[in-house]
């Protein structure tokens, strides 16, 4: 099997050079030709066109920033008219109705289509310990297992086309929502002069405790907000998904509007590119009056 990898950012870069070194046959492209140098090195075929690297692919994976690129890479004429005969496997982060309507178009082409978003970030992606979700047909999954094994050792089927996508941005939600609240609460005990370490020995003792509050904690005490795992504008980007398509469905969804606006300030900031945990700097300088 060839696979064309169309999208090599921060997690997609990671995720293709897994298949490189699974011995997959890979031609890769990248709307910014630089990013691909890595790939090239170890042993990808370059495409300059990405209607090139799926006339060269059995399939073809989707790693793109959002459901505009992914109609301007893959359902363009020129790229459209390759598909036939192929199966696309969309991994990056869009609403379900949007995935519907790219399957719609690639089913149109004569392909076949699956979603496939993945939790966890440029760590999981280079040891290949994403968490792979999957909307398809069961027979669909079991057939692309074998593959979806280089990003991560368990893909879950989760149902239809859709029903990844949704459960992704419900997820994504959460990253925000718990990142905020985090955030505020270590900014206020801060001013009221409590010890981190108390509030924290208290945290982890507690129901109330994630993860993720540890793996963030010292950036916000450092406001240390570089070289982002995962940047605060994408997270913004997901979160302004989810709001669109919860409000579709008829949820109240005014406290996830109040962390968009949080990570609206953070935009204004200048803060786009750093790591989501810059929401704290977004937190204390709202507190300072800025």
């Amino acid at each position: 099997m060839k696979v064309a990898f169309l999208g090599t950012g921060l997690m997609g870069q990671p995720m293709a050079q897994r298949l490189l070194d699974a011995n997959v046959q890979l031609i890769a492209y990248n709307r910014t030709p630089e990013k691909l140098a890595p790939l090239k090195a170890a042993g990808a075929e370059i495409a300059e066109h990405p209607r090139f690297a799926i006339r060269e692919a059995d399939c073809v994976i989707l790693m793109l920033t959002n459901a505009p690129a992914i109609y301007s890479v893959l359902l363009s004429d020129t790229s459209w008219r390759m598909l036939a005969g192929r199966t696309v496997i969309q991994m990056g982060t869009i609403t379900p109705l949007e995935s519907q309507e790219i399957r719609d178009s690639v089913v149109a082409a004569g392909a076949e289509y699956i979603e496939a978003p993945v939790l966890g970030s440029i760590p999981e992606a280079k040891s290949g310990n994403l968490i792979v979700m999957v909307g398809a047909l069961r027979e669909q999954y079991q057939r692309y297992l074998q593959l979806l094994q280089n990003f991560g050792p368990n893909p879950i089927l989760i149902g239809e086309v859709g029903t990844a996508a949704a459960l992704k941005l419900a997820l994504n939600q959460l990253i925000a929502a718990l990142t905020t609240a985090f955030g505020l609460s270590l900014a206020y005990i801060q001013r009221q002069n409590v010890k981190v370490d108390t509030f924290m020995q208290i945290l982890r003792e507690s129901a109330l405790y994630a993860p993720t509050f540890d793996k963030k904690l010292q950036r916000m005490l450092e406001h240390n907000y570089a070289n982002p795992n995962f940047p605060t504008k994408h997270l913004l980007k997901d979160t302004d998904l989810f709001i669109e398509s919860a409000t579709a469905q008829g949820l109240n969804v005014s406290s996830i509007e109040g962390v968009r606006e949080v990570l609206d300030t953070a935009m204004r900031m200048a803060l786009a590119h750093a790591d989501y945990s810059s929401l704290y700097a977004a937190i204390t300088a709202a507190n300072d009056g800025n």
